[in-house]
């Protein structure tokens, strides 16, 4: 069973803990997948980046829920900063996310409660060397060297997210820190959407700290 091919689905299952059968990562996890629906957008040529906003490419369109409704969402708006649009709706693109993956098999979804009062949804992976494989894949982007072609741009998007996005899991302290140079570049590749991710989910612990 092969991966996911677009980013959002394929950040949603990085985030999963295949060892403690649990996703990981819950209180930013609607801002990763956001970030990575734009830059599956930008990778597609569906969005551009025109002052350090993105906008919609003239006829833009994708069959892909999220990303058709990010693509209306900047298309019907006044242009704003990428680190707005990945903060928007944070929490409905990951159930979009959850839901097609669950559609398509990759995950099943359990309704539980905590304490018998709270509710929330369990998630489980049906398989997870897919998880497993995309885990090793962005491990092995980080720990080689290798000349930068087109097709690398999206393995660029998806390491420089795992690590913007603070995705333990993945990339521990200890190799973010061994391979700090190499992460740099690799995040530099990935264009204006890593940088906006950051911005968004500092902005939000910065809220939550406020109101607490």
């Amino acid at each position: 069973m092969h991966a996911p091919e677009t980013l959002p689905e394929r950040l949603y299952l990085l985030a999963y803990d295949p060892e403690r059968g649990r996703l990981t990562a819950r209180s930013q996890l609607g801002m990763v997948v956001r970030a990575a629906a734009l830059a599956e957008l930008r990778i597609q040529g569906l969005l551009q980046d025109r002052d350090d906003r993105p906008a919609a490419a003239h006829g833009a369109r994708s069959d892909d829920p999220l990303l058709a409704e990010i693509l209306r969402q900047i298309s019907e708006s006044r242009p704003r900063r990428w680190h707005h649009w990945v903060g928007k709706n944070a929490t409905r693109a990951s159930r979009l996310v959850r839901e097609r993956l669950a559609e398509t098999g990759w995950i099943q979804t359990e309704r539980r409660a905590v304490l018998g009062i709270f509710p929330y949804t369990r998630v489980s992976v049906s398989d997870p060397r897919p998880v497993r494989d995309l885990t090793d894949a962005v491990r092995h982007a980080v720990t080689t060297a290798r000349p930068t072609t087109r097709r690398d741009e999206r393995e660029a998007a998806t390491v420089a997210l795992c690590v913007t996005g603070d995705l333990k899991r993945v990339l521990d302290r200890r190799a973010r820190r061994a391979h700090k140079d190499r992460i740099a570049k690799i995040v530099a590749q990935a264009g204006p959407v890593p940088p906006a991710l950051r911005k968004a989910i500092r902005d939000s612990q910065a809220a939550a700290a406020s109101a607490g």
